[in-house]
């Protein structure tokens, strides 16, 4: 049995030159830009392609509604516009890509307020968390291998949440005194890229971690092993995953208190170092994932209510997966 002290020693070990080992064993390749340029606008345009069919299946629902003037936009129309509107929020560059997207917009003529509306509709929100299920279910989504980050998009253009983060670096993932930011945290599926589950919050990140592991309740989809950074390098956090085998580097302070999970998890960290940062560091695909993210919907939250930003962060998960559903 390991003691706490080689929990402290090993990270010692890491800091010194186990990890410039570690790095040095990884090839990197150098990145063919246009390549990957051309395999983008094929993830785009093949979302686009197959949006309405999953369109069609995700908003087939009954809804009751009472006496009262008919909404001016079926459940179908609402999310079409909505998915849209997240897309083409921010880039030009998308526009290339959806030349035969507005073809699902045909004879629509509503103002503003009406598409702001959407983003609170109860109805569409249903619709929306359809969809993401089908999308899981379309590519087969259902014991992974996963990995959990969190990250933040501004509320208002005087902040940026990676600034914050340099200046701030852990103190950045919990409420700053001002509403500057939304916290949103993703589990994703290592092998097909997508977005499992995920949460929000306007006070932490370990909010935002809460109601991701509450939808995850709700999805039939089973965590086989999961990686997560060292804000979560708790016994705490380590036990809420059962029977998952999960990666976390510990904390400098970190000692052998907790459940026999915890220690196995430590004794495994402590004994095969070099196999153990290979599987923890697959995590970074969730840094990929919100980066790619942003790069196309930008680093802004543009609503205002609690209600309508989690719609938009929802939107952008499911365009996400749309993007790598027809993937190989």
């Amino acid at each position: 049995m390991i003691r706490s002290e080689d929990i402290r020693d090993r990270l010692r070990d890491i800091d010194e030159y186990l990890l410039n080992k570690y790095k040095e064993s990884k090839k990197t390749e150098k990145r063919d830009w246009r390549t990957y340029e051309q395999q983008l606008t094929k993830r785009i345009k093949g979302a686009i392609c197959n949006l309405e069919p999953l369109i069609n299946e995700a908003t087939n629902i009954k809804i009751y509604r009472g006496p009262g003037r008919p909404p001016d936009l079926d459940i179908k129309q609402s999310v079409t516009i909505l998915l849209i509107k997240e897309l083409i929020g921010k880039s030009n560059r998308s526009m290339a890509s959806m030349l035969d997207l507005f073809s699902l917009l045909s004879g629509i003529d509503v103002d503003y307020k009406k598409v702001e509306r959407l983003y609170s509709n109860y109805d569409v929100s249903l619709a929306i968390y359809n969809l993401h299920m089908l999308i899981l279910k379309e590519k087969g989504v259902k014991k992974i291998s996963a990995c959990g980050d969190g990250t933040g998009y501004a509320l208002s253009i005087k902040k940026h949440y990676a600034s914050e983060t340099q200046k701030r670096k852990d103190k950045a993932k919990e409420y700053s005194g001002t509403k500057a930011f939304v916290y949103s945290f993703r589990l994703m599926d290592l092998d097909s890229k997508m977005y499992v589950a995920s949460g929000m919050s306007l006070k932490s990140e370990k909010e935002a971690f809460d109601r991701a592991m509450e939808m995850l309740k709700h999805i039939d989809v089973e965590i086989d092993s999961i990686r997560l950074d060292k804000y979560y390098s708790l016994p705490s956090y380590v036990d809420r995953f059962e029977k998952a085998k999960v990666y976390v580097i510990p904390k400098k302070n970190a000692t052998l208190n907790g459940s026999w999970k915890w220690k196995d998890t430590m004794e495994e960290f402590v004994n095969d170092t070099m196999n153990y940062l290979g599987e923890y560091f697959l995590r970074n695909n969730s840094e990929s994932g919100f980066s790619a993210d942003k790069r196309w919907f930008g680093w802004k939250v543009g609503q205002i209510r609690n209600d309508r930003i989690g719609t938009a962060l929802i939107c952008t998960g499911v365009w996400h997966n749309l993007m790598n559903l027809y993937t190989d």
